[in-house]
């Protein structure tokens, strides 16, 4: 696991600042986007595809970090290393370490943005 903050409140207040009233639509579409991506994990994990759960990996990385969620996007990227070295054995705990952090940003970014 890693000792980074659920959310990095700093760099979302920002965001929240320079996206004024588009800041909760951000958050929706990430959210979404979030499931979809964890989705693809599962998928690609299950299917033994280990480019594909690397790559998947590597792109919610890349939302996370841009919304300010860096344990998620720690998490991700422990996944996406898995992935590259094929060691896909060793997935499945990182994807639910992820879905369990997930759960807590989603949960953290809804009152923080107050989002309905």
């Amino acid at each position: 696991m890693t000792d980074k903050p659920h959310l990095d409140e700093e760099a979302l207040a920002e965001l929240q600042d320079v996206m004024d009233d588009e800041f909760d639509v951000l958050i929706q579409t990430y959210l979404a986007d979030s499931r979809t991506r964890l989705d693809s994990l599962w998928q690609t994990l299950n299917a033994g595809d280990a480019d594909g759960f690397a790559k998947s990996a590597h792109s919610f990385k890349g939302s996370c970090v841009n919304i300010g969620a860096p344990c998620l996007g720690a998490l991700c990227m422990e996944a996406e290393q898995l992935g590259k070295a094929g060691k896909l054995e060793a997935a499945p705990a990182v994807v639910k370490a992820i879905e369990a952090e997930f759960s807590e940003v989603s949960a953290r970014l809804t009152t923080f943005g107050d989002v309905s």
